[in-house]
């Protein structure tokens, strides 16, 4: 005669929560304090723009085709476009492209995340930069994708911003899934500065045609424009800098930027904010979110510009 086993409603309960966690069916953000999502979530804008930007950069497509599950339905970045790269260049900046996918889906893995923000990848976004760096209007106005120098020059645009928020996040994290996810995406986002930079620096007296000025100048110029919009003081460097600003204040040579110590720069969202609008301002949005960006930080300063 079978019997059949009675299980009381309370161990029930029990073992189906037991299940949905060996399962995933709890969401990792659940373990960490309000501040750490809040930190992890931000950096989510950047590595949308660098996805969007090796993307297009290296294949003609971007998230929409390659990974559209990543956009959370948020819209297409606008004036994006293939690049004319060589073989070489190509190759990484579409491995650039495949880690940032990686980045954007482990980052929504662990906090809840928003959908892609509206990016504007276009040739006119990046020339607004450069001239804000040169402080003039160049003519004719700097493309991003017109060959390997220039992509580059808007490659050192980009990630190395993200990277320094990494570092001025690290600290104020408190659970050690945060930090160590964070210390996963710093690494990573390093060594793709350090290839640009690498790149960069091989061509540093090559002049950027047609402006006459050398590439090791475009560096200086929007290390210094970033420095600017920051507003907290030097946290960011060129190629070529003057000695005392150097590896020990013994070499010109600056292929990666540090302290005094050789210690990446640290910024805050804030300070983010302010570069990548291009406006000075974590309240004014533009430059390459016209919308502003998205996350509980970045809303509460685009709320104060509404007061």
């Amino acid at each position: 005669m079978s019997r059949t086993l009675s299980i009381p409603a309370a161990s029930t309960t029990l073992l189906l929560l037991l299940l949905l966690h060996l399962n995933g069916g709890s969401s990792e953000s659940q373990d960490l304090p309000k501040s750490d999502i809040n930190l992890l979530e931000f950096p989510l804008n950047l590595e949308y723009m660098e996805a969007e930007f090796f993307a297009w950069g290296a294949f003609g497509h971007g998230l929409d085709v390659l990974e559209p599950n990543l956009t959370s339905g948020g819209p297409p970045p606008l004036g994006a476009q293939i690049a004319k790269l060589s073989p070489l260049i190509r190759d990484i900046i579409g491995q650039f492209a495949y880690q940032e996918f990686g980045h954007v889906r482990v980052i929504k893995r662990t906090v809840p995340g928003f959908p892609r923000p509206q990016l504007d990848l276009s040739v006119k976004s990046f020339a607004t930069v450069i001239n804000d760096a040169f402080g003039k209007e160049l003519d004719p106005p700097f493309d991003p994708y017109e060959n390997d120098l220039n992509y580059l020059i808007a490659c050192y645009v980009i990630p190395y911003v993200g990277l320094t928020g990494y570092v001025g996040a690290n600290p104020k994290l408190q659970s050690p899934t945060a930090k160590k996810l964070l210390a996963g995406l710093l690494g990573v986002e390093a060594g793709q500065d350090a290839v640009i930079r690498a790149l960069l620096y091989e061509r540093a007296s090559v002049p950027v045609a047609p402006y006459g000025y050398t590439v090791a100048e475009f560096t200086d110029k929007i290390s210094n424009l970033r420095n600017k919009l920051g507003n907290q003081g030097l946290k960011d460097e060129g190629l070529i800098v003057h000695p005392s600003q150097g590896p020990e204040g013994k070499s010109s040579g600056n292929v990666l930027a540090g302290d005094q110590d050789s210690l990446a720069f640290d910024r805050t969202p804030e300070e983010i904010l302010r570069i990548v609008y291009g406006s000075g301002k974590e309240t004014e949005p533009g430059g390459f979110y016209p919308n502003g960006a998205d996350g509980e930080v970045a809303k509460s300063y685009l709320k104060l510009s509404c007061i």
